[in-house]
């Protein structure tokens, strides 16, 4: 007797762990798939390809990287924060969401010029040309430091700048505030609605740093060859077919 009654609760124990596994899986592909063709010629993207060009490249990707793997947590903590809602609702609308966001897509995808992602790459160098200018204009008011006081108050300022380089925090604010209320932060949070937070937060920040390393690497050049009109309309077919599944899959079969 004491055999029959351990054999079922392994074999559920087996189940549940390979259910949880998939789950993970799935999320994971979804998030990384979707951040790829969100990412890829958006504004965020731009501002790590241009900043690179022009600062120390590592400097801008952990910058960028914060910025993006910050934004990626919270999205999920908010998506996350849906399921006190019974999943089968939050299961449809976010399916709903998906697919509004896949015609969307393809409309804005079908007009577009093939050169559409030329003026978002000129707001971009607009908008670092500008950051650059305040970040001159604060140095020539502060100076290199008061020759009076002594050369010990240029100290903590060198060691603060070591820790902390205006670069890095420029590309943390530049990323952090045109990814916030981005098409890819919104489908984050509607992923982590429906699929397992755990690996819509890897996904997702897998998906965010082959993007922004691939941005630093090449730069401009990658950024004049990507024609955003394709990935537009690949991002939109990608979403379509998310809203698709909700056709063949349960909303109790997620994690």
């Amino acid at each position: 007797k004491g055999s029959s009654l351990v054999a079922p609760v392994h074999i559920v124990s087996e189940e549940s762990a390979d259910k949880t596994n998939l789950g993970f899986i799935h999320a994971f592909v979804a998030a990384i798939s979707v951040i790829i063709v969100s990412e890829l010629g958006d504004k965020t993207f731009f501002i790590a390809a241009i900043m690179a060009m022009r600062y120390n490249r590592l400097t801008v990707l952990a910058g960028a990287m914060l910025a993006l793997g910050l934004m990626t947590c919270l999205s999920v903590l908010f998506g996350y924060a849906t399921t006190v809602i019974p999943r089968v609702y939050t299961y449809y609308v976010s399916t709903a969401l998906f697919a509004i966001f896949g015609i969307r897509m393809l409309r804005e995808g079908l007009k577009m010029s093939p050169d559409e992602g030329q003026e978002e790459l000129e707001e971009v160098q607009a908008e670092i040309k500008k950051k650059d200018e305040e970040l001159q204009r604060t140095k020539l008011l502060n100076g290199p430091g008061d020759v009076e006081s002594g050369p010990g108050t240029t100290i903590p300022q060198k060691k603060w700048l070591h820790f902390i380089s205006p670069i890095f925090v420029q590309a943390f604010t530049l990323t952090f505030l045109a990814e916030w209320g981005d098409r890819s932060q919104l489908t984050t949070i509607v992923l982590a609605a429906r699929e397992d937070p755990y690996g819509v937060a890897v996904g997702g920040t897998v998906g965010h740093c082959l993007c922004t390393g691939l941005a630093v690497i090449g730069g401009r050049m990658i950024a004049q060859k990507i024609s955003v009109r394709t990935v537009t309309i690949i991002g939109g077919i990608v979403f379509l077919a998310f809203a698709f599944s909700a056709l063949f899959i349960s909303p109790d079969s997620g994690f």
